[in-house]
């Protein structure tokens, strides 16, 4: 297979693709740049906001705005505009400008410092963005900080109430490449949740206020972030009845008519991952974790897996076979539960916790598994996957690593250990030998990770299990930093929360897709709504320097917009097919660049021949391309594809 990929390259000109196929220079250096739902990078320099259409390199806007970082801006989910904000000590304000034009469509000076994550409920008009003030420090040392919660009106940005956490809470570099003062941020903490009538958050403990006023009505406090780890407790589980919440050991199911806390999971150890599978709740303790201190990557257990009964809370089952280096878990079905550790691959029987498979699995620092589209389990690292046929795993006897007094009597022999099956295919692609080790570490481990931007369905087999319909809308009405700076984290907690990462078909418009006449007819597939109170909005265009929307005629604008809105469509129909790894490319590239091995085949089917690309470069498999920058120019290079 290899050596037809290899006969076949040679037939492609080396030229092809080797410069980027676009590049802009910006007015200064490039400060930091971002990807967006629309097939549009967004990039600042000094003094200035841009954003450039990702296929063409076109300029599309640019706007007046001093000193921005890469937390000043932050997407508005399942809408069409972004918030910007600026500290200049009496100055400061956020903002909120239409991504597609760069109009302002509302500015409020009420609220300070810079959003850190938000959630949105478009169908209500109201925005919980939480903001932190000063928050830069060095990579190294510890900044804490006091969280504030600001529900706002989304259509004008009218304040409705503010709120400050009560407690000041540990915060993580934005990036860990830095020797100077880099932006610290929220992203070892869960994002803020909308739901029935409260506004959750998740800063040492959980916290709910009434969207209407700001009322507390619950309040639990616990440390989140254990022993200087990011998000070392899982994500919000929700049923229609219950949100369950992990934290201090603990499960915590809160009902979601009272508030009230009506059964607690007690001593399971550090829960990083939850699942609902039917009435049963499956709890991962222990794992990998970036450290907030340096982003390098620390275990802590105890390691295993967990089912706890949801009407009651009692525990089921607990495995606790697992070694260090667990990963996260998948479910291949609703019978099965599969993770890895160091060294095995691991399959539970989902009803009883017996172990009913395990075998090497040969990766070096596995940190991840996921299950591809034909059924087979993938365990991958930084630099290798493997794909297990799942059919081949044969059951055994029971495991005495379960434990439960229900189950005690006939779980005390090991299961017996037959020869390990072969794997379906195996690909390993090391790093440059070549370049300095520091660098070329992080662009090895942003390429691998680029995968779970795009996975959230490609982890397991049931995601209508984890977080189905309204459910998993509601999760997605919801931004953190680690949507955007995944590369700072270890793979085990993308893979964990790659589901998160859904796009919904559901789109809110306030700018100029709003306001353009018989626009949302022209793109099916897309459930496009137009804010209510359109006749209040009177966009600003007063920081606004170009604006290439301007320059052209109606229909040619019309063209412009519903290609962006058919990007946005793509992006909530894409799968995660390929797994990047930052390699020396075959002959006859003979360079350094990217590979893309499809996830499903084994198969090199994706070469980016960008040699050395920033370290926090950017994909948008929308269009094709990788972006990178370099001193005050961005630059797009083509994804070929083979």
């Amino acid at each position: 297979m290899r050596s037809c990929l290899l006969f076949c390259l040679l037939f492609i000109p080396v030229t092809v693709g080797a410069q980027a196929i676009w590049q802009e220079n910006l007015d200064s250096k490039v400060r930091f740049y971002q990807a967006t739902d629309f097939g549009i990078i967004l990039a600042a320099s000094d003094n200035s906001l841009y954003a450039f259409d990702a296929q063409s390199g076109q300029r599309l806007w640019r706007r007046k705005h001093k000193g921005l970082d890469e937390t000043s801006i932050i997407p508005v989910p399942s809408t069409d505009l972004i918030l910007v904000s600026t500290d200049e000590g009496d100055k400061s304000r956020i903002e909120a400008i239409d991504l597609l034009s760069g109009e302002r469509i509302w500015r409020s000076d009420k609220v300070k410092g810079d959003v850190m994550q938000l959630a949105v409920d478009p169908d209500n008009d109201l925005l919980a963005v939480v903001l932190v003030k000063k928050a830069k420090g060095k990579v190294g040392n510890e900044l804490k900080r006091s969280p504030l919660i600001h529900a706002l009106k989304l259509s004008d940005g009218e304040e409705q109430w503010r709120e400050q956490l009560d407690s000041d809470v540990e915060m993580m570099p934005s990036r860990f490449d830095s020797d100077g003062d880099v932006p610290f941020t929220l992203d070892n903490y869960r994002p803020p949740l909308i739901l029935d009538g409260k506004i959750f958050v998740f800063y040492e403990g959980i916290t709910a206020y009434d969207t209407k006023n700001g009322d507390q009505s619950l309040r639990e406090k616990f440390k989140v972030n254990e022993d200087g780890l990011a998000l070392t407790e899982a994500d919000v589980v929700l049923d229609e009845r219950f949100i369950y919440v992990s934290g201090r050991g603990k499960i915590r199911a809160i009902d979601r008519r009272t508030m009230k806390v009506e059964w607690e999971a007690k001593d399971l150890g550090i829960s990083a991952e939850m699942a609902l599978v039917g009435k049963s709740l499956y709890v991962r303790t222990g794992g990998q974790f970036t450290r907030l201190k340096d982003g390098e990557i620390d275990e802590k257990g105890p390691f295993g897996v967990s089912a706890v009964d949801t009407s009651n809370g009692k525990t089921l089952w607990r495995f606790k076979g697992a070694d260090k280096g667990m990963t996260n878990f998948v479910f291949p079905d609703a019978q099965t539960v599969m993770f890895a550790d160091r060294d095995d691959l691991f399959a539970l029987d989902a009803r009883t916790g017996r172990k009913t498979a395990s075998f090497e699995h040969k990766i070096d620092k596995a940190q991840f598994v996921l299950i591809n589209e034909t059924g087979s389990a993938i365990v991958g690292g930084r630099t290798e996957i493997a794909a297990f046929a799942i059919s081949d795993l044969r059951s055994g006897k029971s495991d005495s690593s379960v434990s439960n007094s229900r189950f005690a009597s006939g779980f005390q022999n090991p299961i017996s250990r037959t020869a390990d099956p072969k794997p379906l295919w195996r690909v390993k692609h090391k790093a440059p030998a070549r370049g300095v080790l520091k660098i070329v570490a992080g662009i090895a481990l942003r390429a691998a990770a680029v995968y779970f931007r795009y996975g959230g369905l490609g982890t397991t087999a049931l995601n209508m299990w984890r977080g189905a319909g309204t459910v998993r809308s509601l999760l997605n009405l919801r931004w953190s930093g680690l949507k955007s700076r995944f590369g700072s984290f270890d793979l085990t907690t993308l893979a964990s929360n790659a589901a998160g990462n859904y796009v919904t078909n559901r789109l809110t418009v306030y700018g100029i897709a709003a306001r353009t006449a018989n626009f949302a007819n022209r793109v099916s597939g897309l459930q496009i709504r137009r804010a209510a109170v359109l006749t209040q909005i009177a966009p600003s265009r007063a920081d606004i320097q170009e604006s290439f929307l301007d320059r052209i005629d109606p229909v040619r604008r019309i063209e412009k917009l519903s290609d962006f809105l058919l990007r946005r469509k793509r992006l909530s129909e894409l799968r995660g097919n390929y797994m990047y790894f930052y390699t020396d490319l075959p002959s006859p590239f003979d360079r350094k660049g990217l590979v893309g091995v499809n996830i499903h085949t084994g198969r090199d089917e994706r070469f980016v021949l960008a040699s050395e690309p920033d370290a926090r470069f950017v994909t948008d498999e929308t269009v094709g391309f990788l972006f990178s920058a370099n001193g005050n120019s961005l630059a797009g290079f083509e994804i070929l594809q083979h």
